[in-house]
């Protein structure tokens, strides 16, 4: 904890609450700021290395595929995950709750981000919802003893929990594309939901909303973040056959080229500043010989595609376009709108939610963002 994340106040519950007493015997340790895990660890047989990998500040898989898979390597896609420290006390300093007050988090996974809340407030103060039932269980069962016996509720962590609302705070352990209205409804006035929000493009950003008394939300993103979606809100994208109507590439697409790089068009605030602004856009990266790959763009709506090639060295790229839209072209506009506004990172960006939808603004919530529909 020697990265800032760990605020004084929040010390004696750190201390109180270790994250080993939350963590199954299976593991799949993983590395900050990548999206990659190591093979299966297991504390019964490998105990000094499952040790030496939950003290990392660094992520942990704890679940592949919805609990289908536990085998000794890794799954098709990881489903519940302990946060790397830093992130998990950066998220709990930027809630500002107090003591007493009651809380609302979404997706109890291992327990450990409930066993610091029911610490720091009173478990009786303490409600987290769990869609999986397994997970939801067991985590119970670490809470239980370390002495702590917050409300675990399984359901739909879309749905908050209304029997103990309104909260003064609520905390999202999974990313969303969309705030659920139920989040808003269920926090008091003046109270502050914190949340992972990424659009459908990619890049993500932990939010920190202040409902105002007309239920309506907004504030700024407080740092990029890497979060699983929740699972009612998981995306579910077309094949890239879809798009080719059986024709192989490049079909009828038309040809171009471009200096924009694919490159220069990867990183996660990359990602997001573009994502906001084409909401429908999404994609797929194929990947070639001495690191050069195809950098596919397709909308959800199944009209439109188009390709970039990179090929590291050059200046000019090769782009293919198909469909009613020209999407790299929507693409380069939304590039080229950040670059123009000095390239803002996350700190600069902020979300408003109401019953209207969601507008991502930057600096000001006055100053939204434009959406390129």
């Amino acid at each position: 904890m020697d990265k800032g994340a760990l605020t004084s106040d929040w010390l004696p519950t750190f201390e109180a609450v270790p994250r080993h007493a939350f963590m199954p015997d299976a593991i799949w340790p993983g590395r900050a700021g990548m999206n990659r895990q190591s093979d299966r660890i297991l504390r019964s047989e490998e105990p000094e290395a499952w040790w030496e990998a939950v003290h990392q500040d660094a992520p942990i898989t704890t679940q592949w595929d919805d609990g289908a898979y536990s085998g000794p390597g890794r799954g098709l896609s990881p489903t519940s995950s302990s946060s790397m420290p830093t992130m998990v006390f950066s998220m709990l300093d930027a809630l500002g709750v107090e003591d007493g007050q009651t809380v609302l988090e979404i997706g109890t996974g291992t327990g450990w981000n409930a066993g610091l809340l029911s610490h720091r407030v009173g478990a009786e103060n303490v409600v987290t919802v769990e869609v999986d039932a397994s997970s939801a269980e067991d985590a119970r069962t670490r809470l239980n003893l370390a002495g702590y016996r917050p409300l675990v509720h399984v359901g739909d962590g879309a749905q908050g929990y209304r029997r103990r609302a309104p909260y003064d705070r609520v905390i999202a352990t999974c990313s969303t594309g969309s705030v659920p209205p139920a989040w808003r409804a269920q926090t008091k006035p003046g109270g502050v939901i914190v949340t992972p929000w990424g659009p459908t493009y990619g890049g993500e950003a932990v939010a920190r909303l202040t409902v105002a008394e007309d239920g309506s939300a907004t504030g700024p993103f407080i740092g990029s973040s890497a979060f699983m979606r929740m699972r009612a809100q998981r995306k579910s994208l077309p094949p890239t056959s879809a798009y080719l109507g059986g024709r192989k590439w490049p079909g009828a697409g038309v040809r171009s080229q471009t200096e924009l790089s694919p490159d220069d068009v990867g990183d996660w605030i990359h990602m997001f500043a573009i994502g906001v602004q084409v909401p429908d856009l999404f994609c797929r990266v194929e990947r070639g010989d001495g690191g050069s790959y195809r950098l596919w763009l397709m909308d959800t709506g199944v009209t439109s595609w188009a390709t970039a090639d990179y090929e590291d060295g050059r200046t000019a790229f090769r782009v293919v376009q198909s469909g009613p839209r020209t999407l790299w072209g929507e693409l380069a506009a939304a590039h080229r709108w950040w670059a123009q506004r000095d390239r803002p990172g996350f700190e600069r960006f902020g979300l408003t939610v109401d019953d209207n939808g969601e507008q991502v603004w930057v600096d000001s919530p006055d100053d939204v963002v434009p959406v390129r529909r």
